[in-house]
């Protein structure tokens, strides 16, 4: 029997499948949008990362046939994943054609990214891959955000979080770190919020 917690579904896993969501990921952004805000009503929306689409599925039910999700991913969404009010773009999202179709959607009321890197075991490559995605994140919030834009972004913890924060506070009225309950115990992922776009 395996002894990794990862490949055991725990009670978020649970949840998530019987509620209709792809992954245990969506009670981390529905924890955080409890906590912060995060969510503009019927907004224009940014799901950078978003397979298999939990994220995307919690934005389209909370906006319920109003506002527009736009989702971008290497991989393709759950086939669940649908809705008349979602663009679903497959491609690298440092990919100029990929930037520029996202960009004719925009400008956002929200950008979310639960991106993760391929991990490899090691925490000092994996914490770099997880910042090279979290400053990729930014530039889409820096630069695609609308004023008043709230912004959310998985890291993997270490020393250069204060420093994303620091960055961070200087395009958003508030900045601040998240570990929500949702995050398994043993995760050394956590996010970075930021709200109220300058």
């Amino acid at each position: 029997m395996s002894s990794n917690n990862y490949e055991k579904p725990d009670f978020w896993s649970r949840k998530a499948f019987s509620e209709g969501y792809p992954a245990r990921s969506v009670y981390k952004l529905k924890e955080i949008d409890e906590k912060f805000g995060l969510i503009p009503k019927n907004c224009n929306a940014l799901d950078l990362g978003a397979a298999p689409g939990s994220w995307t599925t919690f934005l389209l039910r909370k906006f319920n046939g109003e506002g527009h999700v736009v989702s971008c991913d290497l991989n393709p969404l759950a086939k669940s994943v649908k809705g008349e009010n979602l663009t679903f773009i497959q491609g690298d999202l440092n990919d100029s054609s990929v930037r520029s179709r996202i960009e004719s959607s925009g400008p956002y009321d929200l950008v979310v990214c639960d991106a993760a890197p391929l991990t490899t075991g090691n925490r000092t490559v994996d914490t770099a891959r997880s910042q090279q995605l979290v400053e990729m994140a930014v530039w889409y919030a820096e630069n695609m955000l609308r004023r008043g834009g709230n912004f959310t972004v998985k890291i993997f913890q270490n020393g250069d979080q204060q420093q994303l924060l620091k960055n961070m506070r200087e395009l958003f009225d508030m900045a601040k770190g998240f570990k929500p309950e949702a995050c398994r115990t043993e995760s050394f992922e956590t996010y970075l919020v930021g709200i109220g776009r300058r």
